[in-house]
């Protein structure tokens, strides 16, 4: 099943389900100080179309209630199309864009980010996560209904390949191991780390229900349609382990559309932590072994195999980005063929469910060797998992 929330500039269309019209009037007040700057960056002649993605774009926007009123809480998600060369507007139009999202953040009350793209491009792309809910689902502020034609493909939620699945997965467990380093600060625990935590807890039950869907052919732009489908997915056999994702999706969902600061004592979400990292790696190995056609017994298992675990990227290109992060010396090495996020799965799989991974030498070499990271310590390697992540997520 396939849907549009596609909607001209100047229409009706909410960014929120049932945010104030005080919340919805601040919402377009940004989009259109958003338009008014982009157009004073780009000319009319290089501007080709200009979208709100993310929940606010398909309008499940979160609503945050305070004392004060509704306020935004997502970041705010625009995709800039330019005519021409994708990495030349990019040069040319990424810094100034930055700078004006920066300039509208405070004001906006939230984050507003810009990424440049080409219809071109777009239309070239094989299908991902990313493009299916961008196609399917925004506000249009600027260009016209003929912006996406050609862009049919990534209206088909079954053709995302099962890496972008595993993309996902990983992103969202990254967050639980973020999460996980607040947690085990020996410092005081203050309500922005409770908030931080809560927050990624909430993301993460949200994800794995999606990332079930996703291995199905079912992923859905909307939330909600996604929440109606996972309920109806059998999980009994193999998969009566995963019973508790229809839950904690329902959890996630709620979350999402409204929002809170958590205020949970540390005790409490270390609790809760410790539950959804566990369900989290059954459903890590079910989704890893599907993927790649292997069986892993365990985290460790699968982080020591020598097995490709990004075989979708092409070697030539994977030696290139390796010269470029890391010098020839890694390109020109034995593993310089392989994509450097294979590096963060790894190293995912063993700080987050091995226990032993900072005292077992041989899963501390894997980790450090993974992570280029000599620090033997767990802070040293987070340190160096979020620079990699920054960068490879």
């Amino acid at each position: 099943m396939t849907g549009t929330a596609d909607t001209a500039a100047g229409t009706s269309q909410r960014f929120t389900l049932d945010g104030s019209e005080e919340l919805e009037a601040a919402l377009q007040a940004t989009c259109d100080r958003v338009r008014e700057g982009v157009s004073a960056i780009i000319p009319a002649t290089g501007l080709e179309g200009l979208l709100l993605a993310g929940g606010y774009g398909r309008g499940e926007g979160g609503v945050l209630r305070t004392p004060e009123g509704d306020r935004p809480y997502n970041d705010l998600e625009f995709y800039v199309f330019a005519r021409g060369n994708r990495f030349l507007a990019e040069r040319r139009f990424g810094p100034p864009l930055h700078e004006l999202g920066e300039r509208l953040s405070p004001e906006a009350g939230l984050e507003v980010e810009f990424k440049v793209l080409t219809a071109g491009h777009l239309r070239r792309s094989p299908t991902s996560m990313f493009y299916y809910d961008l196609v399917c689902a925004h506000r249009r502020l600027a260009g016209g209904e003929a912006l996406l034609a050609g862009c049919e493909h990534h209206r088909d939620a079954t053709r995302i390949p099962l890496h972008e699945a595993t993309r996902l997965l990983m992103n969202r467990c990254s967050g639980l191991l973020f999460a996980r380093e607040r947690l085990d600060r020996a410092e005081g625990f203050e309500a922005a780390d409770a908030d931080f935590v809560g927050r990624n807890l909430a993301k993460a039950r949200l994800a794995f229900g999606d990332v079930l869907l996703a291995a199905n052919g079912l992923y859905h732009w909307s939330c909600r349609e996604r929440h109606r489908r996972l309920g109806g997915l059998p999980l009994t056999g193999d998969l009566a382990w995963a019973a508790p994702l229809v839950q904690l999706h329902a959890d996630g969902v709620e979350f999402k559309l409204k929002p809170v600061c958590s205020t949970e004592s540390r005790p409490n979400l270390e609790e809760a932590h410790a539950a959804l990292s566990a369900l989290g790696g059954q459903l890590w190995l079910w989704l890893e072994q599907r993927r790649l056609g292997r069986s892993f017994a365990s985290a460790r298992d699968y982080a020591l195999s020598p097995v490709n675990k990004c075989p979708e990227k092409a070697a030539w290109k994977n030696r290139l980005i390796n010269a470029r992060t890391f010098g020839v010396g890694t390109a020109l090495a034995a593993g310089g063929t392989r994509y450097p996020r294979e590096r963060l799965l790894n190293a995912l799989a063993l700080l987050l469910w091995e226990p032993s991974t900072l005292t077992d030498p041989t899963l501390q070499r894997a980790v450090q060797s993974a992570l280029r990271s000599s620090g033997p310590g767990f802070p040293a390697l987070m340190q160096a998992y979020r620079r990699l992540w920054e960068r490879f997520n």
